[in-house]
């Protein structure tokens, strides 16, 4: 009897062993739940191609855009759990999302975190054509004028559109809210003074910062950015207690093997340590990260509880 076992376990491992380690045997699809041109898409191409060069398949980027990320998300979340669908998943569709919209997926159940790429403070940008240079004259503008100004974001319920209600919180400023689908674009419309403010994440917005298009007041995080060391931190121009991380992390189906999740963030984890992708991250505006599987879990049931209390604080109107 115990021959026999060991006959039908060596058996097992023969058929499944291959399976395995044949992963990715075709195309592997990374959904990105926004429109192109944004941070989410800009990431999401440098890593499908990252592993398109060690795993040696192609890693195809579609943009499935809509409903602030819901739409390509719940995608992904319907997908066969096999590896072949992935999602490039950001602060808002596995954090914020979960306390503004009525999902048709649950951000904690019906993925499988595969690891964070990487994490970007959001900036605080206007159209230099506003007349204002620093948050306070911003604040000053704002409180003289009430209702007046608006700004843009990438989406409803997005990090930057939290940024934006998280900064009419602390500051006591009336200012209008215009979701856009996308950072890119917003940032069209941002560089072409049709909308005179927004938040939006570092790596998108970093060339229009450089180029002098827009104007960069301050950055969302707790310490100054070291590729724009002249621009403060919200906490520096007076806005105390203010502080949002973005990030973007690549997610599974849930059921999707441990082993092929475990494939895909060793090869992520260790690109991610080679020079010449932290450099371009730099240059982007982005701090590599690389968590396991399973931090990555534990950081998106943080975020759930996290912007749960401060949608409450805000009174924003969850859909």
């Amino acid at each position: 009897m115990h021959r026999i076992c060991l006959v039908a376990l060596s058996l097992v491992l023969a058929v499944t062993a291959p399976a395995l380690a044949a992963y990715p045997d075709r195309v592997v699809k990374i959904i990105v739940p926004f429109p192109a041109g944004g941070t989410t898409d800009i990431l999401a191409r440098l890593i499908g191609a990252q592993l398109e060069k060690r795993l040696g398949q192609a890693f195809i980027i579609e943009n499935r855009g809509g409903a602030s990320g819901n739409i390509g998300s719940a995608a992904v979340a319907q997908a066969p759990p096999d590896g072949y669908t992935l999602v490039m998943a950001t602060i808002n569709t596995h954090g914020i999302n979960a306390s503004v919209f009525k999902l048709p997926h649950d951000v904690e159940k019906d993925f499988a975190p595969i690891t964070v790429v990487a994490s970007t403070p959001n900036v605080l940008m206007v159209h230099p054509s506003l007349g204002v240079a620093t948050v306070g004259e911003l604040v000053t503008l704002a409180k003289d004028k009430p209702g007046t100004l608006s700004f843009g974001s990438t989406s409803t319920g997005g990090s930057p559109h939290m940024s934006g209600e998280l900064f009419k919180l602390l500051t006591r400023t009336d200012i209008q809210h215009i979701p856009y689908r996308g950072g890119g674009p917003m940032l069209n419309d941002l560089v072409g003074g049709h909308v005179k403010m927004a938040f939006d994440n570092m790596p998108s917005a970093i060339a229009h910062i450089r180029a002098g298009t827009v104007r960069a007041l301050a950055v969302t995080t707790p310490r100054r950015w070291p590729g724009l060391p002249d621009v403060p931190t919200m906490a520096e121009s007076g806005v105390e207690g203010y502080d949002v991380s973005a990030w973007f992390g690549l997610l599974a189906p849930a059921r999707t093997p441990r082993d092929i999740v475990d494939l895909l963030h060793r090869h992520i984890s260790e690109t991610l340590k080679e020079e010449p992708m932290r450099r371009r991250l730099d240059e982007l505006g982005a701090e590599p990260v690389g968590n396991t599987p399973d931090e990555f879990a534990r950081q998106i049931t943080a975020e759930v509880s996290k912007w749960r209390d401060v949608v409450a604080a805000t009174g924003i109107k969850v859909d």
